[in-house]
């Protein structure tokens, strides 16, 4: 039997508490799906960000992986460095890194959070990207600095990867505009978040855009909503406020979040139509129009992160959405 097309603007996420002898049966049936990208995360207290990201390319033949993401002030940047331009030496062209700050609380527990993670990041990307070109590196800033590191010719990838911002304030995106060769944004991302985001960014060059979101496919599209609510949860916190201010719904949402005594209690009561603006949820129709309503928006990679008991067999139904 033919493999179906690859649709490369669409990815998935590996699901951060995957049992570990399931994260290569589930990187493999995506790459057999046809899905172009599998991204990882290194959330705080699960797996790190590179070795999954090494696993995966290891396991299959051309599925690209994303790290999503290294924050800038868990790992000094010439040591990022050699990571990456390993992974992109042994996986020329298949290789995407974000950096970003981190989440503030996490990165504030290990005694790693910055006076100015503006200033941090912009050094960061900057050195890393001059590290993994072969450049002789001297840098004496605020945080990063580098006296004559250079990465040995033999260590250089033929491919230096691009190196995305992970970032979602108004200040921090504009920064990915202006060093960073696309910008990563958590979940949830309506179309109307990634044309705010991108009014940000205000990239001079090409930039691309990478959108996370909670995706359900079921052929009941009650069924979908429901399974994706759970995924919902967060938004109402403090710390997604910014995906959730360009909706037309924002202070509706805030209201009722300050009203439930839960998350799990405002996912529960949230609208069907919020669910399916904030999330990639519905039948596959429904869930096809949705992805084209980010592509307008100036999406360039899509990644679907699955939801429910289930994620390898979610993955079947999520690649109903895939081109033909």
């Amino acid at each position: 039997m033919r493999s179906p097309a690859t649709d490369r603007t669409v990815g998935v996420l590996l699901p951060r508490d995957l049992p570990a002898d399931r994260i290569l049966p589930y990187a493999r049936r995506a790459e057999e799906l046809g899905f172009g990208a599998l991204w990882v995360v290194e959330d705080l207290g699960f797996r790190g960000g590179v070795a999954q990201a090494a696993a995966v390319p290891a396991s299959t033949d051309r599925i690209r992986v994303g790290i999503g993401l290294l924050p800038a002030g868990a790992r000094n940047v010439a040591f990022a460095a050699l990571e990456i331009a390993s992974l992109a030496q042994l996986f020329p062209g298949r290789v995407d890194v974000a950096v970003g700050h981190g989440m503030p609380h996490w990165m504030r527990s290990v005694g790693q959070w910055s006076r100015s993670p503006l200033t941090l990041l912009r050094e960061y990307v900057d050195a890393l990207r001059a590290l993994l070109r072969g450049e002789l590196t001297q840098r004496r800033g605020q945080y990063v600095h580098l006296d004559g590191v250079q990465l040995d010719p033999s260590a250089l990838p033929d491919v230096v990867p691009d190196i995305l911002a992970g970032v979602r304030g108004p200040k921090s995106l504009a920064l990915s505009g202006e060093v960073a060769d696309g910008t990563v944004l958590a979940e949830p991302v309506a179309p109307e978040y990634a044309r705010a985001a991108l009014g940000h960014i205000a990239a001079g060059r090409p930039h691309r855009l990478v959108a996370y979101n909670i995706a359900s496919v079921d052929a009941d599209p009650l069924t979908a909503l429901a399974a994706a609510r759970p995924g919902l949860e967060w938004i109402g916190e403090p710390d997604w406020h910014a995906h959730i201010a360009p909706l037309p719904f924002a202070d509706e949402l805030v209201a009722l979040r300050s009203g439930c005594a839960s998350r799990e209690e405002f996912a529960r009561r949230m609208p069907g139509d919020w669910v399916a603006r904030l999330a990639v949820a519905g039948s596959p129709e429904e869930a096809r129009a949705r992805l084209d309503g980010l592509r307008a928006a100036g999406v360039t990679d899509i990644v679907l992160a699955p939801v429910g008991p289930d994620p390898v067999g979610a993955l079947e139904s999520l690649a109903t959405v895939l081109g033909a």
